[in-house]
């Protein structure tokens, strides 16, 4: 069999559903591979020699494997996928990842495995991993191929999970896989944290997630929902009644912008819209208060882009992002950018909110922007953003989402458990994940301010291997 297929194969990614069919919907935006197109995108993979060249004195190879967090073993599953042992390759993929089929829709993967890929700088452009990872997982699903939970081993141990998002249910996998028993308390009445109400329904399915679960709970874990741990004591009663506990409540507060009128009727935070987009798609509500209404929506990542393009499906009437710098430098996935775009959301660049305006009922009629442009680079070639003077204008509008990034809460329990915390209050935890208090575990956005859905899966998988190995002595 030829190594070098990427001469020949063009790179290609899933195809996507027509941009005025799908903003009808909350249906998922691509197609997956069929069976011809993943193992074509999968003959383009030069498996490198990746574990050979670790042991090299330069480590930093950009190689696939290197460029993900959670060090997938990307060249092995592929290479299995070539050969046609789709059951070997369900099993590599699943063996470091918790849930393949949702890292495969969510990642960021240009900037991590795919930016790493060795033919990624090349004309030819690198391996769709992501799209690879997902077919895998799915073709196994239809073939009955079901993830390993520890079902033969013998349980030893409890452990509490506090919070059901990425971090805990990786945590709570590995715990499982490790032959621990899991309880798993959320403050949702869904499973799931920021994949269940964080991201829309057209990005990941929610069926894939609580496929997930219910192999979870057949495995042994409970999940106690509706269930926010708020006070010194329950959070006392726990840390004794359990052998350890793993804190993955992630980075729940929203932030504002700082300007007037920010508690105005109209104006809402970006976990708002998304949880309760999610929950429409569950049935829980028929209608929408974005219908029908202008929308801005200020911030430039992808939670700015997943509700801009939230608020189209809802029927708003024209949606608007409002970004302080300039595309280029949009913190967000590029690919996310293109499709709000395609679906007709408007994009103000260079612009920073100033003042909302409101009407005699304290609703909102519009938002002052200033103009803005960028500094030269300081000694760290960072450009900063100014303000231009008298360079006022408005934006008339209904709706304003604030999509400026999320900050961490300091629960009242943290003091109270012996729980040192840093400056923006998050648990200060060693090498193993291990807080102040030798019981309690903590990972993700509870320790790192929000981040990616990664790099939280990777704290949960590490942690839960360091509570084993404590919990066995």
């Amino acid at each position: 069999m030829p190594r070098r297929h990427f001469h020949k194969i063009p790179r290609k990614i899933q195809r996507k559903r027509p941009a005025e069919e799908r903003v009808k919907d909350f249906h998922p935006v691509y197609h997956e591979f069929e069976d011809k197109e993943a193992l074509d995108q999968a003959l383009r993979c030069i498996t490198c020699p990746i574990d050979l060249l670790r042991d090299f004195p330069n480590k930093d190879f950009p190689f696939c494997r290197t460029g993900c967090p959670l060090t997938n073993k990307i060249p092995q599953w592929i290479k299995a996928l070539k050969h046609g042992n789709l059951k070997t390759a369900f099993e590599l993929s699943n063996e470091t990842s918790p849930f393949p089929e949702i890292m495969g829709r969510i990642c960021p993967h240009d900037n991590l495995c795919q930016g790493s890929c060795t033919i990624h700088k090349t004309p030819h452009g690198s391996v769709t991993i992501g799209a690879l990872e997902v077919y895998i997982s799915e073709k196994g699903f239809e073939e009955g191929f079901k993830p390993y939970y520890g079902e033969d081993k013998e349980k030893k141990g409890k452990v509490a999970v506090i919070g059901a998002g990425p971090a805990g249910l990786s945590c709570a996998t590995f715990l499982l896989r490790e032959g621990v028993n899991v309880d798993i308390y959320d403050k949702h009445d869904r499973p799931g944290g920021l994949l269940m109400y964080g991201i829309p329904n057209f990005k990941l399915p929610k069926d894939r997630i609580l496929k997930r679960v219910k192999w979870m709970e057949e495995a042994g874990a409970k999940f106690i929902l509706n269930h926010p741990v708020l006070t010194e004591k329950e959070f006392e009663e726990i840390v004794d009644n359990y052998d350890a506990v793993f804190i993955g409540v992630g980075a729940p507060s929203g932030r504002g912008a700082g300007i007037p009128n920010e508690e105005a009727k109209g104006v809402y935070h970006v976990m708002d819209v998304l949880i309760h987009a999610q929950k429409r798609v569950f049935k829980d509500f028929d209608d929408c208060f974005l219908r029908g209404k202008k929308v801005v929506v200020l911030g430039g990542g992808d939670s700015a882009m997943d509700a801009v393009r939230t608020s189209v499906r809802s029927g708003a009437k024209e949606v608007y992002c409002v970004y302080r710098r300039d595309e280029a430098n949009m913190p967000g996935s590029k690919k996310e950018v293109e499709n709000a775009k395609e679906e007709g959301v408007k994009f103000i660049f260079y612009a920073a909110p100033k003042e909302i305006k409101v009407n005699e009922n304290n609703e909102v009629v519009g938002i002052v922007c200033n103009k803005t442009e960028l500094t030269e680079p300081d000694e760290r070639g960072r450009r900063r953003v100014r303000v231009v003077e008298g360079s006022e204008f408005e934006i008339d509008c209904d709706i304003i989402i604030f999509a400026l990034g999320f900050d961490n809460v300091k629960f009242p329990w943290y003091e109270h458990a012996g729980i040192e915390t840093d400056k923006w209050g998050c648990p200060v935890v060693n090498e193993k994940f291990q807080t102040t208090n030798e019981k309690v575990f903590a990972g993700g956005d509870a320790i790192r301010g929000a981040d990616l859905v990664v790099t939280a899966v990777r704290d949960g998988r590490e942690a839960a291997k360091a509570i084993a190995k404590m919990i066995r002595g």
